[in-house]
C-alpha cells in the first residue's frame, strides 16, 4: 500500500463530494430527522425514549452511511472511474483505502453531528460516558460505510445496491436486540444474531447508556473488527467496472 495514492485517492473522492449537496444533506441531516421523529413519538414516555434513542444513535447512521457508500461504489465502478484509476500504479488495496479514509471523515462528522444533536437539542441522558456515546456512534457509521463498501461489488446496479439495504440491514435490526432482548429469542435466531456486526453495534451503545464499560469496550472492539473484515473483503472482491 502506498500513504501517497490512499490519501489522493480519498481527496478526490471528498471534493466530488463535495459537489453533491444532495448526498452531503443525505449523510447529515436524515439521522438527525429521524431522531427528531423518536423525540416526538416518545414526548409522552421520555423514559422510553432515553431506552431507544442510544441504540438507534449508532444505527440510524449506520444505514445512511452502508446506503450511501454501497451506491457511490457502485457509481465508480459503471461509469469508468475505476477501470482508469486502476490502470494506474494504485493497488486495490491502496483504492479501498481511500474509499475507506474519505467515507470514515464523514462517518465521524456525521456520528459528532448526530450525538451532539440527541444530547443537546433532545435531551438524552446516558449513565455511562458521554464522550464513549460519541465515539461509539461514529464506530456505528464507520461500520455502515465498511460494509456499503464490502458488499457493493455484489451488485452490478444502482437498483440492486439499494435493495442490499433491506436484505442486510433490516434482519439485523430484527435480530441485534433492540426489540427482544437476545436470550429470549428461539435458540436459532440467537445464534444467528451472535455472528451479525449490528449486533454488537447495538450492544455497544445499550452498555454505554447502561454504564456497563466493560461490556461496551468488548462489543467495540467486535465491531471494529467487523469493519475491518468488510473492507479487507472489499479489497480482494474489488472490480474494475460493472458491464
Amino acid at each position: 500500500m502506498s500513504s501517497r495514492a490512499t490519501l489522493a485517492t480519498a481527496r478526490r473522492l471528498l471534493d466530488q463530494l463535495r459537489r453533491d449537496p444532495r448526498t452531503l444533506a443525505l449523510i447529515m441531516l436524515v439521522p438527525l430527522v429521524l431522531l427528531g421523529l423518536l423525540k416526538l413519538l416518545f414526548q409522552s414516555d421520555d423514559q422510553e425514549f432515553q431506552h431507544v434513542c442510544p441504540p438507534l444513535l449508532g444505527i440510524f447512521p449506520l444505514t445512511v452511511m452502508f446506503l450511501v457508500t454501497s451506491v457511490t461504489m457502485l457509481r465508480e465502478r459503471t461509469s469508468g472511474t475505476l477501470e482508469r484509476l486502476m490502470t494506474l500504479p494504485l493497488s486495490r488495496a491502496d483504492l479501498v483505502a481511500g474509499y475507506a479514509l474519505a467515507f470514515a471523515l464523514l462517518a465521524a462528522v456525521q456520528g459528532v453531528i448526530a450525538s451532539a444533536f440527541a444530547v443537546g437539542v433532545l435531551g438524552l441522558d446516558v449513565q455511562g460516558s458521554t464522550p464513549a456515546l460519541v465515539g461509539v456512534a461514529v464506530l456505528n457509521a464507520e461500520l455502515g460505510m465498511a460494509c456499503g463498501l464490502g458488499l457493493s461489488s455484489l451488485a452490478t446496479t444502482e437498483f440492486q445496491a439499494v435493495q442490499f439495504m433491506p436484505a442486510f440491514i433490516l434482519p439485523q435490526l430484527l435480530l441485534c436486540g433492540l426489540f427482544v432482548p437476545r436470550d429470549q429469542m428461539a435458540s436459532a435466531l440467537e445464534a444467528i444474531s451472535a455472528v451479525l456486526p449490528m449486533t454488537y453495534a447495538y450492544e455497544a451503545l445499550a452498555d454505554i447508556a447502561a454504564a456497563d464499560a466493560s461490556g461496551a469496550a468488548v462489543a467495540a472492539a467486535v465491531t471494529f473488527g467487523f469493519c475491518v473484515l468488510a473492507l479487507v473483503l472489499g479489497a480482494l472482491t474489488l472490480r474494475r467496472r460493472t458491464d
